[in-house]
């Protein structure tokens, strides 16, 4: 059923994640509008608006709601927007001198979750389409309170109080990360433990958090354990059941709890322009154990 208040409304994208949020300017929010929108996101995890018409201040402003936003320091000002480090350009158009405008390019991103190597993994990401291809680039995010509720028991059993290691080598499109040596020893590879299952800091519920498979490792098993549970886990996690698939419109934003979702890309005709513009919310804590 639709939930309503003011001029929002709520309806469902999938039933393992998400709300599309109808009714609203983005640019022009009551008080009361932007308690309803923060708590239908810390409900449901992800938030779809359309048909927005965001300017740079408008988008950030609008971010903010959230947390604090991640900027882009000086190596990254080139896959900013001038003047705005709080936006990151996910795109892959090229300037005049050939040169990428943005990160990205039209590559697939397999399932992960942002930047998860770190202390204070990222609370959320927020990306506005302004301009899409005609075909492929769709965006994937996956719920793990659902898959996590839904987890067979002696699968459940094997990751209760387990703490997984999550690569810093590899980013999502399986790029060796500016500064890192190439490692692809799960068990040597730079990264950070966290528990597999974590509260999360806004609702209290327990939530599954996987971060990335490349590289991950589960703490206290041999590398042929961990590896046998890994594939196990992730092909729970990622089953269609969980996962919401959104096909980009101009005008889109669509939001994901970085803490509660896995997401993913689809490929796409590189021939085919695509600009998208992200803000990333910077992570107040890092994972609690159960």
């Amino acid at each position: 059923m639709e939930q309503t208040l003011e001029t929002c409304g709520l309806r469902p994208l999938a039933p393992g994640v998400g709300m599309e949020v109808t009714g609203v300017d983005l640019s022009n929010l009551s008080g009361e509008d932007r308690y309803f929108i923060l708590d239908a996101f810390h409900n449901h995890s992800a938030l779809l608006f359309r048909d927005q018409n965001l300017g740079n201040d408008d988008f950030v402003s609008f971010s903010r709601i959230f947390g604090e936003l991640d900027r882009a320091v000086e190596a990254q000002r080139h896959k900013a927007v001038p003047g705005m480090p709080e936006i990151f350009v996910v795109s892959n158009i090229r300037d005049t001198d050939g040169k990428a405008i943005g990160s990205l390019g039209a590559g697939e991103a397999v399932w992960h979750s942002d930047n998860s190597d770190r202390e204070n993994p990222p609370d959320a990401i927020l990306l506005y389409a302004m301009e899409v291809p005609p075909t492929g680039g769709d965006t994937s995010v996956s719920g793990m309170f659902a898959a996590l509720e839904d987890m067979p028991t002696d699968l459940h059993r094997k990751i209760e109080g387990r703490s997984i290691k999550h690569d810093g080598t590899y980013n999502a499109g399986g790029y060796v990360r500016k500064g890192v040596v190439a490692n692809d020893d799960p068990l040597t590879c730079e990264g950070r433990l966290h528990p597999a299952i974590c509260i999360h800091p806004a609702s209290g519920k327990p939530v599954l958090y996987l971060g990335r498979r490349r590289n991950a490792y589960v703490d206290g098993l041999s590398l042929e354990e961990s590896e046998t549970l890994l594939d196990e886990l992730w092909a729970h996690a990622t089953n269609r059941k969980y996962a919401y698939t959104h096909k980009w419109r101009v005008g889109d934003l669509l939001m994901w709890d970085n803490r509660s979702t896995l997401h993913r890309r689809d490929e796409f005709n590189p021939e085919h322009r695509r600009l998208m513009h992200r803000t990333l919310i910077l992570g107040k804590t890092a994972p609690h154990a159960v």
